[in-house]
């Protein structure tokens, strides 16, 4: 089929119309940064033809020349052939108007704590200037330690992963964000190799997919680190041990931030007497929670 397609496609409009129909077809799931056939099927050819992401519509009736319809067809093809996440074939992910390298030694970046640091976590953080010392638990590729590092100019961030690999990433987003002098990438499970540090707000993306989930996925997630991933049969056991721990590491008027995907119910369940905030996300407010020092179990 596509190797047909080569000799009769002509246009971008021409090409994204067979994208769509060829990513329908093969039954693609779309859940890292894209939600349809068509918004993926865009990316993948303006990234390749190295254009403007955001601008589709002044190029749709642009005649390809014969190198860049092959290397469009070609990076399609492998999208629907390897099952491959875009952002993995790409080596790029966005998070708002931030890009970050990524690779298969990270998960790839999606996160609603990225929303709220565009607002710098008004109303919970009353004075940014505040945040003099953070937190990045489970960094992965470095982006949510970046993204705080630019809502919190005050701040020397920590981040920290148990995984090499996935801090070699952070590393390279780090240096590609100049933010070496400010962000302090450490392996450590989770706080064992943080010492005493405390800080002033610790926010955290950790694993937190439950076992009948993990079961279930889709094959475009099995590209990603497992690790990274799975959290025991509830989708708890990291989220458990952040708060046991955290109130060891926070300041006396510390915040902590964590994002547990859709184990609300669960976790209320397991903690009916902590009084959890939920913070209002672009999916809702079942997402991420908001504890203060004093509201931890065990304080």
């Amino acid at each position: 089929m596509f190797e047909q397609a080569k000799n009769q496609l002509q246009t971008v409009r021409d090409l994204l119309r067979f994208a769509v129909s060829q990513f329908n077809q093969a039954g693609l799931f779309f859940g890292h940064g894209s939600r349809t056939a068509f918004d993926e099927a865009a990316y993948l050819i303006l990234h390749t033809l190295h254009l403007p992401l955001d601008q589709l519509e002044p190029f749709l009736d642009a005649r390809l020349i014969t190198e860049e319809l092959n290397q469009t067809m070609a990076i399609l093809e492998r999208r629907i052939n390897e099952r491959k996440p875009a952002a993995y074939l790409t080596q790029e992910a966005w998070l708002g108007d931030y890009a970050f390298y990524v690779d298969e030694r990270v998960i790839i970046p999606r996160s609603f704590i990225a929303e709220l640091l565009q607002n710098q976590l008004e109303p919970w953080v009353k004075d940014p200037n505040n945040i003099h010392r953070a937190l990045d638990m489970c960094t992965g590729s470095g982006c949510l330690a970046i993204l705080m590092a630019h809502a919190f100019e005050q701040a020397d961030i920590d981040a920290v992963d148990i995984s090499s690999d996935a801090l070699a990433v952070a590393q390279k987003n780090v240096e590609d964000y100049q933010l070496g002098n400010r962000i302090h990438l450490t392996r450590s499970d989770l706080f064992a190799g943080l010492n005493d540090r405390r800080y002033d707000l610790i926010i955290s993306n950790p694993p937190y997919v439950n076992a009948e989930s993990m079961a279930a996925l889709p094959e475009e997630y099995r590209h990603e680190p497992v690790n990274a991933l799975a959290s025991g049969f509830d989708g708890l056991d990291i989220t458990r041990r952040i708060l046991v721990d955290a109130a060891h590491y926070l300041t006396e008027r510390g915040l902590l931030i964590v994002e547990i995907g859709y184990n609300r119910e669960a976790l209320m369940s397991a903690y009916p007497q902590t009084p959890f905030t939920w913070l209002e996300t672009s999916s809702g407010d079942g997402f991420v929670f908001l504890l203060s020092r004093d509201q931890l179990p065990g304080c």
